[in-house]
């Protein structure tokens, strides 16, 4: 599912978070969104959604309506809700449920929280989970859904290093296995350049640019869009790979 966006604006009350944005998202692509905190990304990502009102236009394979093929993550989940691992991830299915669950809702469901390492919680209420395991469950439901655009805001923030790779491994598999669309919010610019087939960068609300990791994420661009001083240089697999030296 390609996705164009146009003079996207978005605002809180008074205040002008992206004031007007164009981007697009290719079908089977992984579009990484980076840039300073505070910058609009979280705001572009619920603008697609469809969560938050905006100006401008937001196509969907060419169709202005919104599209019915969208598993969104947000950042900020909360684990206060009485519901088990399996029923949180049934619920990605809910357009697909009718009047009770069926046997391949339960089979699609138990195997995407095989492959995501969670089969073992399935039983546990989201109040018990960590963060992290709590963030996982979230992108089972997304996924759960068969969704042709996938956004993702922040999904491994609460994740250690092994599982950040893990995660980031499962969407680039389903990206492609699937014929996703993937948009989705990344501070570490190292998964970003090792994920991403294209990355957008931000900063105050305004798109700065938008191509390869390789010619987005260097040490140029992270000087000016992040006030770092930086190395980049090729890890063992070809991947472009950046250390962050001193603030400017």
């Amino acid at each position: 599912m390609k996705v164009s966006v146009s003079d996207l604006s978005v605002r809180y009350g008074a205040t002008e978070v992206i004031p007007e944005l164009d981007l697009v998202a290719e079908t089977g692509e992984i579009l990484a969104v980076i840039g300073p905190n505070g910058s609009g990304k979280s705001s572009l990502i619920k603008a697609i959604a469809g969560v938050i009102p905006h100006g401008g236009t937001i196509a969907f394979d060419g169709s202005w309506r919104q599209a019915d093929r969208i598993g969104y993550m947000p950042q900020d989940i909360g684990g206060r809700a009485a519901l088990t691992v399996l029923e949180t991830v049934l619920l990605g299915r809910l357009g697909r449920l009718g009047l009770r669950v069926g046997a391949a809702d339960l089979d699609a469901v138990e195997a995407g929280l095989r492959e995501l390492g969670l089969l073992a919680l399935a039983s546990r209420y989201l109040g018990e989970l960590s963060g992290g395991q709590r963030q996982l469950v979230f992108l089972a439901q997304a996924l759960a859904s068969k969704p042709a655009l996938l956004l993702l805001d922040e999904p491994i923030s609460a994740l250690d290093i092994r599982h950040q790779l893990e995660v980031m491994e499962v969407v680039a598999r389903a990206t492609r296995e699937r014929g996703l669309t993937t948009i989705v919010v990344l501070h570490d610019l190292n998964i970003a350049a090792r994920f991403a087939d294209a990355v957008a960068v931000m900063q105050r609300g305004r798109l700065v640019c938008h191509g390869t990791p390789e010619t987005m994420i260097e040490p140029a661009t992270v000087a000016r869009v992040f006030e770092v001083h930086a190395a980049m240089y090729t890890a063992p697999d070809g991947k472009p790979a950046i250390t962050p030296l001193r603030a400017l």
